[in-house]
């Protein structure tokens, strides 16, 4: 049994509730490599896969490849890791896993050219032979290239007008946010490079949102796929002070709703934003009552309820809530459930991916950074567990 923790703030009452998990472990024992960034993707043939990146570091550290390991359906603990993609000489981040409508296994990740953020490229690979143990037989690989055009410097400059007067917030390219990130926007290169993925695609049949984010501009934007991802056109920007590596789920009524990381002026929260039409275009982002540090992710489950999970703090990464709503998204608890909360503050618990299986099984992986190394640690329940 997994102990959650819920905080009533009203009167500081602290009160106990459990989670029945299926399966909570370490993917691999905790180690002094840096080791961040997963994603999972339950199998057809009932196998669990899952990524991350792993390296001497981050950007700044060539070593660093795409990582991955496997629990067999009938197998109670995962497989040694394996590599999953590597460019030479280059560090690789970010990936993120997924089925397409075809059953097709998708990879996709970065590449981090010149060592910076901003001039990343985005990578992908594709797989139909993925069953066996070990790292799926690749069938074919290409880079995703977004050309977002003049579209994107209009969309920043009427977005911004929508947005509360602010003398704060940041970028790369724009440490005087607002003036200064319009005039980026111009610069055919800027808004051509530098996408970066994080948190898994909206798949809604042929068609495929992948969530992307600029460290540059310091927004998001979606690669939108209309062929189960064989060719990508950029959407128009999704725009704010700071709202970075965007988690979907839709609507009954057809609205997508962002979920987003608040990189922007402090103190930070959780940013919001909806989209009308199908991801093409999305409403300027607003901060939420939650608070945020380092990641967000968003489930719809088959049975209506959303499932949203991120750090509520705003110092650090020493816990990671979980959140139920039952109006899509429309409402959240004050209380959520913790699947990490760690007194000393020594730990960081962060970037988490959470999926459902067809047999309604939810799955999760996240970053576990403690004194003792790193790792990525796995949690299965069943969703009447969370209540």
């Amino acid at each position: 049994m997994a102990t959650f923790t819920l905080m009533f703030l009203a009167g500081q009452v602290l009160a106990q509730s459990k989670i029945k998990t299926l399966a909570a472990q370490e993917i691999f024992a905790p180690q002094a490599e840096h080791t961040h960034g997963s994603s999972v993707v339950a199998l057809p043939n009932g196998d669990m896969l899952a990524v991350w990146f792993q390296g001497s570091g981050e950007r700044t550290a060539d070593d660093v490849r795409i990582m991955g390991s496997r629990k067999a359906k009938s197998a109670k603990t995962w497989s040694a890791p394996f590599l999953m993609a590597d460019t030479p000489d280059i560090p690789d981040c970010n990936p993120v896993i997924f089925l397409n409508s075809k059953n097709e296994l998708i990879l996709v990740w970065i590449a981090v050219l010149g060592n910076q953020w901003e001039q990343s490229v985005l990578r992908t690979r594709r797989s139909r032979n993925y069953s066996k143990a070990g790292a799926p037989i690749w069938d074919w690989q290409d880079n995703i290239l977004l050309k977002p055009g003049e579209e994107f410097v209009s969309e920043i400059q009427e977005k911004f007008k929508e947005l509360p007067e602010s003398r704060n917030g940041w970028s790369a390219y724009a440490p005087n946010y607002d003036k200064l990130t319009i005039e980026a926007s111009k610069n055919p290169t800027y808004r051509s490079i530098g996408w970066m993925t994080r948190i898994k695609p909206l798949v809604l049949g042929e068609k495929i949102i992948l969530p992307l984010y600029s460290d540059g501009f310091n927004l998001s934007l979606m690669a939108i796929s209309e062929d189960s991802g064989l060719t990508w056109k950029p959407s128009l920007p999704l725009v704010g002070r700071g709202p970075i590596q965007p988690a979907l789920a839709q609507r009954k009524n057809g609205e997508i709703v962002a979920m987003l990381r608040d990189s922007g002026d402090g103190p930070n929260f959780i940013q919001q934003s909806i989209s009308q039409d199908k991801g093409q275009t999305w409403s300027a982002a607003t901060k939420t009552a939650i608070p945020n540090t380092a990641s967000v992710e968003l489930l719809k489950l088959a049975d209506g309820r959303w499932v949203m999970i991120g750090n509520d703090i705003h110092d650090g990464r020493y816990k990671l809530a979980l959140w139920v709503s039952t109006n899509e998204g429309l409402t959240w608890p004050k209380s959520p459930l913790y699947l990490e909360n760690d007194s000393t503050k020594e730990g960081g618990f962060s970037y988490p991916s959470v999926i459902q299986d067809t047999k309604g099984v939810i799955h999760l992986t996240y970053s576990s950074h403690t004194p003792a190394g790193k790792t990525i640690v796995y949690k299965s329940f069943n969703p009447d567990a969370i209540q």
